[in-house]
């Protein structure tokens, strides 16, 4: 099944407003192809201001974590809610950062994908090991455990309305990137486990991104293997000229 790719941009904790405004510009002003979509995420300071830069055209808004509740007692979190109301479609979930230095269990990152899924927000659920544990060979019971436990009672019906994002954590923001052949093969064992989990139609629909040092030079070949169906960038998305090189990929013989 030919999947849409998706190539988004995780802005992290970079960028005022005035910085995210003229980002936003000269990525939605580049020409980007029609086969594939582009989504952006900012701070939260700036999801209001990046969402008018990008009114009427073809990309996407994205926050980079959410809250499971609409509205309440949550210092510091932000609902559902307040991402639609700034026109947020996505929501990335779990990223190893999250996982790793704010300590957000995988318990607690599948009731955030619940609380998006709720709200019509699309979660784009990271899951990814680390060098130790790709050394140890546990990298498919890592990712399994994280996958699983993510999903848990999470029910589907098309797998438009999830997205999933391998990140080695070992090769965010390192300039190291898994081989071509291991990215691959762990997209197709992520896809496998779907598979698994749903039915065939709907793990067959579902996008899976990969993410990890993912810039010009190499998202060629990453976009070319069968289960990578697109990035999630992070370095190479806070330059226009390098994200939109990423967005323009093509794909290797």
């Amino acid at each position: 099944m030919e999947r849409r790719p998706l190539l988004a941009g995780n802005w992290k904790m970079h960028t005022t407003i005035a910085e995210a405004e003229a980002l936003a510009r000269a990525i939605a002003q580049t020409a980007i192809p029609a086969d594939r979509d582009v989504m952006l995420a900012p701070p939260f300071t700036a999801l209001a201001a990046v969402g008018r830069v990008l009114a009427g055209s073809p990309v996407l808004l994205g926050a980079q974590n959410v809250c499971w509740e609409e509205k309440g007692a949550f210092t510091g979190e932000i609902s559902p809610a307040m991402l639609q109301d700034v026109g947020c479609r996505q929501v990335i979930i779990g990223h190893s950062e999250r996982r790793h230095i704010f300590g957000e269990t995988d318990g607690m990152i599948n009731k955030r994908v619940a609380g998006a899924a709720r709200f019509g927000l699309v979660p784009v659920l990271c899951i990814g090991e680390t060098l130790e544990e790709r050394e140890s060979g546990q990298t498919f019971q890592v990712l399994e455990r994280q996958l699983r436990n993510g999903l848990l009672d999470i029910k589907l019906a098309s797998g438009k309305e999830l997205v999933v994002a391998y990140e080695p954590v070992w090769a965010i923001g390192t300039g190291k990137t898994a081989t071509v052949e291991q990215a691959q093969e762990t997209h197709h064992f992520v896809r496998n486990l779907l598979i698994d989990m749903y039915e065939k139609n709907i793990a067959t629909q579902m996008r899976i991104l990969y993410g990890g040092s993912v810039n010009p030079d190499n998202v060629d070949a990453l976009m070319s293997q069968d289960d990578v169906d697109g990035a999630l960038v992070g370095g190479a998305a806070l330059k226009a000229d390098s994200f939109c090189s990423i967005i323009n990929f093509k794909k290797s013989a």
